[in-house]
């Protein structure tokens, strides 16, 4: 009994001694639970993205965070959304919410740093973004896309919760609903946010990053152009990951929301995979030691970082069309969920056509040539038509008014 009692004392200070770890197997738990057949795919307004939902708040609780949502750790929104990409009809489809997840940690210091990752997926195919041949009825669990980056958030909101170390910034841990109909939570999250984005040092996303390979050790980092300190940064970590680094502060996943209200962020990612939105992303293949490897790095940027001054957000140079086979790009960020008639237009990228046209952000093109502007498949068809070194008119609405300008294609990315 004594021995216990002269023990007991030594635990209690080597604890102390050691900073919180990330911990395999706790990403296993959430990772497993979130990609279970039990949720049925996370779809969003679905029964099992409720479900996702509950479960990531009971954890933000566990971590001791504050709610930071509007009811509670709960921000939901409402929005409508057709699930056919060919059907341009809006006005009559019934309503539908997500639930984002909101959780603060309060350090009683000046600057906050955001950490998210979006918890829904694609339920059983039936908003027709899966790419599978067969989809519809399938469950796809998105054990990577994105349980994996929910596990992070949940582990990182953990670890500098229950780390002994006085830290130097506030936290702010979400969970975005609705990105993979087009950023919808995160961009309605930013539109009416819960703290105030003056005092917002950086936003980092976690979007797949559980798949990383042993062999390659590739880790690509996209939105390091979004601020000065970004580069030098990450080229002076030591590190066993091969890491990609992309400047853009625009892409397909939640970050962008955020860049588009001028703030530096950074968005990781282990890789594309052939169960890309397919019914096998699941957990037997996530490679939890790579997860916990990249979620490491991450804690290491955020302590590089608190040696600095408030990040400086510089625009980045982006193409929205990067990944199709246009021969030409106009240079905006559609915005995905606008609900009327043409394609708004989030951002305009300075130096591509629709910035040196004059287009503006809120800016809504209704014909591109000749070709009258609907939708966004509208758009696309209309941009496909065009080469290198063509001009055309564009035509927009600002503010009721229509505006015409004169487009020139001169460049290609």
């Amino acid at each position: 009994m004594k021995k216990l009692l002269l023990l007991f004392p030594c635990v209690l200070i080597t604890a102390a001694l050691f900073p919180q770890e990330i911990r395999i197997d706790e990403l296993k738990k959430h990772i497993t639970y979130l990609s279970s057949d039990e949720l049925q795919g996370r779809r969003t307004s679905s029964e099992g993205e409720k479900k996702s939902a509950l479960y990531i708040q009971q954890q933000f609780r566990m971590a001791h965070l504050q709610p930071k949502g509007t009811q509670g750790y709960i921000f939901e929104f409402s929005f409508k959304k057709n699930p056919d990409p060919h059907d341009t009809i809006t006005v009559n489809l019934p309503e539908r919410k997500g639930i984002n997840v909101v959780g603060f940690l309060n350090n009683e210091v000046e600057y906050t740093v955001i950490i998210g990752a979006h918890h829904d997926h694609l339920g059983l195919g039936n908003d027709k973004n899966s790419l599978d041949a067969n989809s519809e009825g399938k469950i796809h669990n998105g054990a990577d896309d994105n349980a994996s980056g929910v596990a992070g958030v949940i582990e990182l909101a953990n670890y500098f919760s229950n780390n002994n170390r006085k830290e130097k910034f506030n936290f702010l841990f979400i969970c975005f609903s609705g990105e993979e109909l087009g950023l919808i939570g995160s961009k309605k999250f930013c539109e009416n946010p819960t703290i105030d984005f003056s005092k917002v040092n950086y936003m980092l996303n976690m979007d797949m990053i559980g798949r990383l390979s042993d062999s390659t050790k590739k880790l690509v980092i996209y939105g390091v152009g979004t601020s000065p300190d970004f580069v030098p940064l990450i080229d002076n970590l030591q590190t066993e990951l091969s890491i990609k680094k992309d400047s853009a502060g625009i892409g397909p996943s939640d970050q962008t929301s955020f860049y588009l209200k001028n703030i530096p962020v950074l968005h990781f990612f282990t890789g594309q995979h052939s169960d890309y939105h397919k019914p096998g992303d699941d957990v037997e293949k996530i490679n939890f030691n790579g997860e916990k490897q990249v979620l490491e790095l991450i804690i290491r940027v955020i302590e590089e970082t608190e040696q600095l001054p408030k990040l400086v957000f510089t625009p980045t140079k982006n193409s929205e069309e990067t990944k199709t086979a246009f021969k030409v790009t106009l240079g905006i960020m559609p915005d995905y969920i606008f609900e009327g008639k043409g394609v708004r237009a989030d951002g305009v990228t300075d130096g591509k056509p629709a910035g040196k046209a004059g287009l503006k952000p809120g800016d809504i093109i209704i014909q591109l040539g000749e070709f009258s502007v609907s939708n966004m498949q509208d758009y696309m068809k209309a941009l496909s038509s065009f080469n290198k070194g063509d001009s055309t008119k564009v035509k927009v609405l600002r503010e009721n008014k229509e505006v015409t300008m004169e487009v020139l294609f001169n460049n290609n990315k």
